[in-house]
């Protein structure tokens, strides 16, 4: 018996690697059709030369892409087309803290703006490189580049971000033998379209990577409104400063986290984000 990694399915079969590089196509035996057990990119498996036999338990389990056992996600943003948006970036962290996984964060397309404009996008993420690594790049950059690129090493990494952000784009630029198909952005609509049509793993430097599909709605369901400031480590760490316990940081009076906003210790851009998901989370439809 074998231990691997599934790495794509198609047309009913998986694609699983080994620890030593070796890939089998295998099928699930019927007993895990039956029990309903459903594999998926990044699922690490028991299986033979032809049949897999069990799925091993998930460390954490993605619904949006279908993926599991992530290590990181690099969050891809661009400067410009589709624009940079902190809020964006926002609710991909709070998806990624959600998850138990690592997040990254890389501004990709720094050629396409001039200096003052990357400079006030530098200072913004300046403040979030406290809390997460931050990757400024372009494809044309080799250095940032080669940099970026070792950050995947040893791990299991899941490229997000917004359709037309350049993932496919960046993982072609690291590694030429990988030739994903890339699009382009509507400039009318200030999007990408959908390149990526499914989760594959692929090796890339010393680690596995997927590119996931654009996402066009960014779901929170799995999320209370109580819990979301637990998504923010700049509230967490300052949060046993509030008067109450339980402080949502919204109207409670001694709230520390709007103390640091007013201060500047917090990026208000950033609080600006809480409550809008906040309000979200609030007035989202109960689920039966």
């Amino acid at each position: 018996m074998k231990e691997g990694t599934v790495t794509k399915l198609v047309g009913g079969k998986y694609s699983v690697r080994t620890l030593n590089g070796e890939t089998f196509i295998v099928i699930p035996r019927g007993k895990m059709r039956h029990k309903g057990i459903s594999p998926k990119a990044g699922d690490k498996v028991t299986f033979d030369d032809k049949t897999m036999y069990d799925v091993l338990k998930r460390k954490n389990d993605f619904s949006r892409p279908p993926i599991a056992n992530v290590d990181q996600v690099v969050i891809v943003n661009s400067t410009l087309r589709p624009d940079f948006s902190p809020y964006l970036l926002d609710r991909f962290l709070i998806i990624v803290e959600n998850s138990g996984a690592e997040a990254r964060i890389v501004l990709n397309k720094s050629d396409l703006v001039d200096t003052p404009t990357l400079d006030a996008m530098r200072e913004t993420l300046a403040y979030y490189e406290r809390y997460y690594p931050v990757h400024i790049v372009n494809k044309f950059d080799k250095d940032s580049l080669e940099t970026l690129k070792r950050s995947f090493d040893g791990a299991t990494s899941v490229l997000a971000g917004q359709s037309g952000a350049g993932k496919s784009s960046l993982l072609n630029a690291m590694d030429a033998s990988l030739t994903l198909k890339t699009g382009e952005v509507s400039k009318a609509l200030n999007r990408g379209k959908h390149t990526t049509r499914h989760v594959e793993l692929m090796p890339l430097s010393k680690g596995l990577v997927a590119d996931t599909p654009g996402f066009s709605k960014l779901s929170l369901d799995a999320i209370e409104a109580k819990e979301l400031r637990n998504a923010f480590p700049d509230f967490t760490e300052r949060q046993d400063g509030c008067k109450f316990r339980q402080c949502q940081h919204i109207n409670e009076p001694g709230c520390a986290i709007k103390s640091a906003v007013e201060s500047g210790d917090i990026l208000k851009t950033r609080y600006d984000s809480y409550l809008r998901i906040h309000e979200e989370l609030i007035n989202k439809k109960p689920r039966y």
